[in-house]
């Protein structure tokens, strides 16, 4: 009886997946976008640089969360962004809302089914790594899922991913190396590290930087990990870029307030969107290649 409610809560759940496919698909029609994009805060100017066709307020697609956070605009956006078919979250949604990181998934599987193969994330972060500053561009190249949640937790969705899906190399490497190319032809720098995810909303204490350093962590933030793992769990590449918008350092912590970081995220947006939008010319012009 138990294995029959968790198929039947799996069902359900795949249901409400599919509602919000045919939700996106009666505006949108048929379009099959190439690339999900997921816009942190801060950032959602990336946006604007997309040719948009269809703007989809959150609110119109069943089972998708509403944000509730500052400069989260929350609306689903399609289009293309240098020629690559693309779907873009304008505004994410974290655990500190109190939305269940299976449930902050469930807006990476509707990208998934509507026909993103590769998820794009950006977003903002706290640095711990002592010779970076505010306003450098990090490369994700690894995390540390802190969150005390995790996306596949309670029946697998056997239809989007394994049960146990590997993590080992949860960031892709081509993706990667596009992405510094790209920083290297455009003069942006641009850092490698470990992001830890916490679920916040209080910022950390300098004994709790101290040990998110001694771990391995770079940089620290409150989302991304959920994405990536559901990203991973249904076979996309994921390529994930943040901006440093405070500085973590327990013997020189200084206040932190949502004015600066939103203001020290818009300053670095545009190197944030030239890098994004190199990529994905790269990634147009592999995937024209491979095609003909």
């Amino acid at each position: 009886m138990e294995r029959m409610a968790a198929d039947a809560t799996a069902t359900e759940a795949l249901g409400e997946l599919h509602e919000a496919v045919a939700a996106v698909r009666a505006v949108a029609g048929p379009a099959s976008p190439w690339c999900g994009i997921v816009l942190g805060t801060g950032l959602g100017g990336l946006a604007d640089a997309m040719d948009v066709d269809h703007t989809i307020p959150y609110d119109r697609v069943p089972g998708l969360p509403r944000p509730t956070v500052e400069s989260h605009a929350g609306r689903l956006l399609l289009g293309r962004l240098e020629g690559v078919p693309v779907v873009a979250l304008q505004g994410r949604f974290h655990l500190y809302e109190g939305w269940s990181a299976r449930r902050i998934a469930f807006a990476v599987r509707l990208l998934r089914l509507l026909g993103a193969e590769v998820l794009l994330l950006s977003g903002a972060c706290g640095g711990m790594n002592p010779l970076w500053d505010t306003g450098d561009l990090v490369l994700l190249d690894d995390h540390i899922n802190l969150l005390g949640d995790n996306p596949l937790i309670g029946p697998n969705l056997d239809a989007l991913g394994p049960r146990f899906p590997d993590m080992s190399a949860p960031y892709d490497p081509r993706l990667q190396a596009l992405a510094v190319e790209v920083a290297l032809d455009l003069g942006v720098g641009l850092r490698r590290g470990v992001y830890a995810a916490v679920s916040g909303p209080s910022l950390e204490t300098r004994a709790e930087y101290r040990m998110l350093r001694t771990l391995g962590a770079d940089v620290v933030g409150m989302s991304t990990v959920p994405e990536v793992i559901a990203a991973r769990h249904a076979g996309m590449r994921v390529l994930a870029l943040s901006i440093i918008t405070d500085r973590c350092l327990p013997d020189a912590l200084e206040e932190a307030r949502i004015e600066d970081i939103l203001a020290v995220a818009a300053r670095a947006e545009p190197h944030l969107t030239s890098v994004v939008r190199g990529v994905l010319s790269r990634l147009s012009t592999e995937r024209s290649s491979s095609t003909s």
